[in-house]
């Protein structure tokens, strides 16, 4: 471990630091908008926007570090973003921060193509699957630390602001001075939506899906604190369970996803998430019920998208695997856009408490469809299903690919050694 990580600790931290910025900047707009007055429909544009941003940088960004390379990219986009998160309290109009949230998108995706290529390159076979958990794990961290962070200080004043855009500026810093330029990562052209959905018809509505549930947990939960008038405090502590679920149940569900036919995981886990949907509806303004719905409803949503990502790679031969991952992102990212749109719609038409009622009815959408996917295909048997590696939904499609790519040589090489051990097979 202790040799695995020295080559990447850098990238490492600079990713952590990354991302308490951003994951700051999430919530404090959902702060700093209800103070403002922004109503939830206008919210929801600010927060789709980020994803439209982030959708674009992931199909540029390749063409950039081909162009002028990897520091070069890097360092722009990150001056880019810390321009931009300093310039929100500067512009408080709903039309301004959408643009802000569309750049900030766009050059979070480009860092996360430049650092994702960096640490591809840096790990080996062996050391890949660990390589990438570990990148995983910091992101999620990054974000939740992020929450803590917004306790320091008023959404009102600049200072948060230009705490994420200091955060941000640094983490570049330990980066950029230790890590050696490498060639230009290679993005697979993505493979087209009709023909992923024909490969893969759950793969690709329940990632569509699951994309608007993302969005609109990450994006909108702040908004729903802010209108149920929780404190600061208590909407960053609701923010944080979004994304610290993930953290507890990331394991058990790779563990039965890679022992049980994922269509009934996929099934079950979206079935669960209504359920903890519909919790938090019910629960009002109970604090701690909705902490714990938070953390339960947001717990199942980053491996699903692990799940949906399995499940597409066993449906498709080898070589189709990194085009479909691009084509994965690319329709996760379309969901992105949209189901922000609708949670800022229903919530303004019926209440706050829409939030866990688009959550709920979006769960339960990818739900019945994995329950009539199972009617139409026969089960793959487990042991020909490929490896599941836990990828967050914020990963671009270079760690998609990469993760795609060590699942199928992970699988090959454990039914390899099965085969081997089988006396009437030698």
């Amino acid at each position: 471990m202790k040799q695995m990580l020295s080559g990447v600790w850098a990238l490492l931290l600079g990713i952590v630091l990354i991302m308490l910025g951003n994951g700051m900047h999430f919530t404090l707009l959902g702060l700093r908008g209800g103070i403002e007055g922004f109503s939830s429909t206008e919210l929801a544009i600010v927060t789709s926007g980020y994803f439209a941003g982030f959708l674009s940088g992931a199909r540029l960004s390749p063409v950039m570090i081909r162009r002028v390379g990897h520091v070069r990219v890097f360092a722009a986009l990150g001056s880019f973003m810390s321009a931009g998160l300093i310039a929100f309290p500067l512009l408080t109009e709903p039309w301004a921060w959408t643009i802000l949230r569309i750049l900030i998108g766009f050059c979070m995706s480009g860092i996360y193509v430049t650092a994702e290529s960096w640490l591809n390159d840096a790990s080996t076979n062996e050391t890949r699957g660990k390589v990438l958990a570990a990148y995983m794990i910091a992101q999620t961290l990054g974000i939740i630390g992020a929450q803590g962070l917004l306790t320091l200080g008023d959404a009102a004043s600049s200072a948060l602001f230009i705490g994420a855009s200091i955060l941000v500026s640094v983490s570049f810093a330990p980066i950029l001075l230790t890590v050696t330029p490498v060639p230009a990562g290679q993005v697979t052209r993505p493979m087209s939506l009709a023909a992923l959905f024909r490969g893969s018809p759950l793969g690709t509505a329940g990632i569509f899906l699951l994309g608007g549930v993302y969005a609109t947990q990450s994006g909108m939960g702040a908004v729903f604190g802010t209108q149920i008038e929780m404190s600061a405090a208590q909407i960053s502590l609701f923010v944080a369970m979004l994304f610290a679920g993930a953290l507890v149940l990331q394991y058990p569900i790779g563990w039965l996803s890679d022992r049980m036919d994922r269509r009934k995981l996929i099934f079950v886990a979206s079935v669960l998430g209504t359920a903890f949907c519909a919790a938090g509806w019910m629960a009002g303004t109970d604090l701690w019920a909705l902490m714990a719905a938070a953390f339960l409803a947001g717990g199942v949503t980053t491996p699903l998208y692990a799940l949906f990502l399995a499940y597409t790679n066993d449906a498709l031969a080898p070589e189709d695997m990194p085009a479909a991952s691009g084509g994965l992102v690319l329709t996760f990212g379309i969901g992105a856009i949209l189901g922000p749109l609708i949670a800022g719609w229903t919530m303004e038409s019926f209440g706050p408490f829409a939030f866990w009622l688009t959550l709920g009815t979006l769960f339960a959408a990818i739900a019945l469809y994995a329950l009539y996917r199972m009617t139409q295909r026969a089960t793959v048997p487990s042991e020909e299903t490929e490896s599941y590696l836990g990828v967050v939904p914020t990963a671009s499609p270079v760690a998609v690919e990469a993760a795609g790519a060590w699942s199928a040589e992970q699988a090959e090489a454990e039914r390899e050694r099965e085969s081997g051990s089988d006396p009437s097979t030698r």
